[in-house]
């Protein structure tokens, strides 16, 4: 039933269009960017969620009556990265089975056409968009509706729009250890769809999941998923024992979500990072929406110290949608800002193909 209500959700809402060509056959990617942190709470931009809600008659429409007002809740910076955090729950509130292949197919749209992109991980915790209706062994169960329809509604776009779209499920700080488990689970039993475990929510709960997330990654990883998570993003627990229970977790990971504590406060430990080729995916526009940083151009230190100890930067959006800023405005800030030489961003595009978990094959060039 669920894969006849996605092909439908998806079909008729926009016309078909000819795969993109690029001289070896249809379909292929012509992008030129890799998104390796993106948020499908954070990516949807306020007219695309506004029209749904307008659409459906959505209650949401009581407290944000015109697209301005909506527009105007994202953009306002917060002071802490909860607040940040909180403005997911909003959209989470509205992406439910019905509507996420709304919302996947536009995306899809928006990152070749607008974006350029070639390839994109979309993350998402896959319980925050169950039925809160349902008991949890019932919520258990649909989480893997979620995951389907996410795959149906990318593939489906795929096909009118190329790109390389892979999921990565994250699980989640305010979770229980047997739904954190059941997202691995989960993840695993959908590999190929699924790429990676991540682990994301408010970071001052960490000290009471780490020692439980722990083995969750050791898990993946031995049923072949590569792992990331949020981890150093504040100075939450970067002394202690905080800092212990990070650095435990810290080798497990192919790839650290933002870390720019660690080159900003724990030099340190970079050269651990770089002999374990693991990769910073680094988002500037989210430090200066969360409070995490005051100006783009303190990202220089991030930057230099990485490259001078080896250690690759991915440069992602994090929640493009709701701070209005795309990955190649992304790129473009560093510049104009000189935290980026043209070369050093070049080496960041080839790094997000380099440490991107299901592309294959060469980065194209910049």
């Amino acid at each position: 039933m669920l894969r006849a209500m996605s092909r439908a959700s998806v079909r008729g809402k926009t016309k078909p269009v000819r795969a993109v060509q690029r001289g070896d056959g249809a379909g292929v990617p012509r992008g030129r960017f890799a998104e390796l942190h993106l948020h499908l709470g954070g990516a949807v931009l306020p007219n695309i969620l506004h029209a749904y809600l307008r659409r459906v008659k959505h209650p949401l429409l009581n407290r944000y009556p015109t697209v301005e007002r909506l527009e105007k809740f994202f953009a306002r910076p917060r002071r802490t990265l909860d607040e940040y955090v909180r403005m997911h729950k909003l959209v989470e509130h509205v992406q439910r089975l019905d509507s996420i292949p709304y919302f996947v197919q536009r995306l899809v749209r928006g990152a070749v056409l607008f974006d350029n992109l070639a390839y994109m991980e979309l993350r998402h915790t896959p319980w925050f968009r169950t039925d809160n209706g349902l008991d949890e062994r019932a919520r258990l169960a649909q989480m893997e509706e979620v995951v389907e329809a996410v795959s149906m509604a990318a593939t489906a776009a795929t096909r009118a729009y190329p790109l390389v779209f892979k999921q990565v499920l994250c699980m989640h700080s305010t979770l229980s250890p047997a739904v954190n488990r059941r997202i691995v689970e989960l993840a695993a039993d959908r590999r190929g769809e699924v790429v990676a475990v991540d682990l994301a929510g408010p970071d001052r709960l960490y000290d009471g999941v780490l020692s439980e997330v722990g083995p969750l990654f050791t898990l993946a990883k031995k049923r072949g998923l590569r792992t990331t998570a949020h981890l150093f993003e504040t100075a939450t627990g970067i002394s202690g024992v905080g800092l212990k229970r990070r650095e435990k977790v810290l080798p497990l990971l192919d790839r650290v979500g933002h870390g720019i504590q660690i080159p900003l406060q724990r030099p340190g430990l970079l050269k651990g990072m770089a002999r374990r080729g693991q990769c910073l995916e680094v988002c500037p526009t989210s430090y200066l929406k969360t409070g995490t940083l005051k100006r783009t151009e303190e990202l220089r230190e991030v930057f230099s110290r990485c490259f001078d100890a080896g250690v690759d930067i991915a440069i992602c959006t994090d929640n493009s949608g709701m701070h209005g800023v795309r990955l190649p405005h992304e790129y473009e800030s560093l510049l104009v800002n000189e935290v980026l030489s043209f070369a050093e961003m070049a080496r960041c595009q080839r790094a997000a193909f380099t440490h991107a978990f299901g592309w294959t094959g060469e980065p194209p060039k910049l």
